[in-house]
């Protein structure tokens, strides 16, 4: 058990762009299911600001971060 205490323990950076864009499709995944959105034009341009959106979001986090 020491030897477990003594190891550094390693740190997993948030992937932001992944996240974001992964909730972005669930969240347009299921307006579609529910016929939240059904003009195909909409869809397509809430896509296209949501990944700008975290596109500007993993900028940010990596300018933070110092990388």
């Amino acid at each position: 058990m020491a030897r477990e205490m003594d190891r550094p323990r390693r740190v997993h950076r948030t992937d932001w762009m992944a996240l974001l864009s992964g909730l972005l499709f669930i969240a347009l995944g299921i307006m579609v299911v529910i016929r939240g959105i059904t003009d195909a034009l909409v869809l397509i341009g809430l896509l296209m600001l949501g990944l700008a959106f975290a596109g500007l979001v993993a900028i940010v986090a990596r300018v933070v971060r110092g990388k």
